[in-house]
């Protein structure tokens, strides 16, 4: 049987105190959640309905905040802070045990939550609406944390060089 490689750390427990930049695209990129138009994202009624599951992130998960965030016509970038008040040891957990871990179960909610409701809303059950995987950056110091909120705050007035964009796929 043929395993996946995965894009976390191998070492790295995703539930510990501490900030993650998180990047979600949909299947093959589509651009399905609005258009950028002088720079700025204009959601359409898809892009609302991932915007309002990506809010209620931190109903579902104690401890959890969202950061800062950008929805773009086809991706998404996320800062999440998990900030628990009782910090425990740091431990290596065993591949089998990460799919426990909070980033990826936090992931892997928003992205089943969001996929229902729109393939419910466009009667479209059949085709997956994200990217199997994501990508991840854990943040480790105040400066690259600055430098990330930056990126997601220009984001939409880059996208016209933006390698998401369809437009710049051979880029």
């Amino acid at each position: 049987m043929r395993t996946r490689k995965s894009n976390r750390l191998e070492n790295f427990d995703y539930s510990q105190n501490g900030m993650y930049f998180v990047t979600i695209c949909t299947k093959g990129r589509e651009e399905l959640f609005g258009e950028i138009i002088d720079g700025k994202i204009i959601l359409n009624e898809l892009g609302i309905i991932v915007l309002k599951n990506l809010q209620e992130i931190p109903n579902y998960f104690e401890n959890i905040f969202l950061d800062r965030y950008i929805i773009m016509p086809n991706h998404l970038h996320l800062i999440v802070e998990i900030n628990k008040s009782i910090v425990g040891a740091v431990h290596e957990p065993p591949l089998q045990k990460r799919r426990n871990m909070l980033i990826p179960k936090i992931i892997g909610k928003f992205k089943m939550l969001s996929a229902k409701e729109i393939n419910i809303l466009t009667k479209n059950s059949g085709n997956p609406l994200w990217q199997r995987n994501y990508y991840d950056h854990i943040i480790r110091n105040e400066i690259s944390l600055n430098k990330i909120r930056e990126y997601i705050l220009t984001n939409p007035g880059r996208w016209e060089r933006d390698r998401n964009n369809a437009e710049n796929i051979l880029m």
